[in-house]
């Protein structure tokens, strides 16, 4: 088989601001994409494979820049606690394809499963997305990461998720201890959340002081960085001061919040599929359907206003939380809040690329990039909510490696091999 793959009669959406090209051409080398643009203009060899693709629409490979690959909460709180180890690695694993399938080829896990996952897929021993892993949260005692149950005798979720830290020297120290984990990046809680049982999202979590000292531990080490888990206006201020990358979930975020995220050029990943998601009484504990019923009106108020004001977003979901394989239904809950259905595609290729320091990597469909491509059979500009379907995803390329193809567009004897150049 030749190395050399043209997709044609497509449309292309580049995953950056440029206007969709109709009848377009990508032509990938291996693992690269050496063309992108009018089919017209697109170099052409002897021996390349053509794979038409009868007028679908070509994507950047999606990002996902919050997901819990260790965590399906459709289980149950106690899941963890009587499951066998090995069975609940595998159950990640089986997450992790399911992502794939939808389109998301890379993503960031902010705690729950080791880098040791993120070597398996490296090295071909899973099917996943690329992956970037916070390995656990940071979190004060009694914080958003304190899952003890009262009492306090144990932890229904463990050292797997999340560590404690409650001074500057314990911050700093786990910080290192994090990144001889494998840590990516360091996600820290500088707020409470919906979901745990001891705080509130108006709650401090990590101070301005301890912030900085994990961001200062982390520049000492090359330099990498800090996702905060922020709902309420107090956890964002102090993580956006204390030098954080990017604020997760938000709901609370204020005007003034926005003018220093915009400043410091800092992104919101708003999840809103876990507020978007209808609230069921009966299958959740009350401290958590109480704290989601106060919080919905003012996370869908907040996060519109942010995104009519230009905060840098980035397409996150809170998978685990929510459900796995559904990524990208996140896109239509944007456009519900104002964002345009473009914009929304940016903010999970090129856009999510830039917080998670791969645009040189992947995120969009250019020339030299990775040839991280997905073939869509609906044209998300027009239809954004059916792309949240993973069966309306007809392919998924990784790395130029066709990873899903139901339809079998890609199978070689369907495809045409070009015998002359032109």
């Amino acid at each position: 088989m030749t190395d050399r793959i043209v997709l044609t009669a497509a449309r292309l959406i580049t995953g950056g601001a440029e206007p969709p090209v109709d009848d377009a051409s990508l032509v990938i080398e291996g693992e690269r994409i050496v063309y992108a643009g009018p089919a017209a203009g697109r170099p052409s060899r002897a021996g390349e494979r053509c794979v038409e693709l009868g007028g679908r629409t070509l994507l950047p490979g999606f990002i996902d820049a919050h997901v819990h690959f260790g965590l399906d909460a459709g289980l149950g709180r106690y899941h963890p606690l009587d499951t066998d180890p090995a069975l609940l690695v595998h159950e990640a694993a089986a997450r992790m394809s399911a992502t794939l399938d939808a389109g998301v080829t890379t993503v960031r896990d902010l705690g729950g499963i080791s880098a040791g996952h993120r070597a398996a897929v490296e090295r071909g021993l899973v099917r996943g997305p690329r992956l970037q892993v916070a390995v656990r949260l940071m979190s004060h005692t009694g914080g958003h990461g304190d899952f003890h149950v009262r009492g306090g005798m144990f932890r229904l979720a463990g050292d797997e998720l999340a560590v404690l830290a409650d001074s500057i020297d314990e911050v700093r120290r786990v910080t290192r201890e994090l990144l001889r984990a494998g840590a990516d990046l360091v996600k820290v809680a500088t707020s409470g959340g919906m979901g745990s049982p001891h705080d509130d999202p108006d709650d401090e979590g990590l101070r301005i002081d301890e912030v900085r000292a994990v961001v200062d531990e982390l520049e000492r080490h090359g330099g990498r960085p800090v996702a905060a888990h922020a709902q309420g206006v107090r956890g964002i201020h102090a993580a956006v001061l204390g030098g954080a990358s990017s604020i997760e979930h938000g709901y609370g975020i204020d005007d003034a919040a926005i003018d220093m995220m915009g400043e410091r050029g800092i992104f919101l990943v708003p999840t809103l599929a876990t507020a978007f998601r209808p609230l069921d009484r009966e299958r959740m504990p009350a401290f958590h359907y109480e704290k989601k019923s106060r919080w919905a009106e003012a996370t869908m108020t907040n996060i519109a206003r942010a995104i009519e004001q230009g905060v840098r977003i980035a397409m996150g979901t809170d998978s685990g939380v929510g459900p796995h394989g559904r990524n990208l239904e996140e896109l239509a809950h944007l456009v519900a809040l104002g964002m345009s259905p473009m914009d929304a595609v940016i903010a999970a290729t090129g856009g999510a690329a830039r917080l998670l320091r791969l645009d040189g990597v992947t995120g969009r469909l250019e020339a030299g990039l990775s040839a991280d491509v997905v073939v869509s059979d609906v044209d998300p500009l027009a239809r954004i909510r059916e792309l949240g379907d993973p069966a309306r995803i007809a392919a998924v390329l990784q790395a130029g490696r066709v990873v899903k193809d139901p339809h079998r567009l890609f199978d070689p004897a369907r495809a045409g091999t070009r015998k002359e150049a032109a």
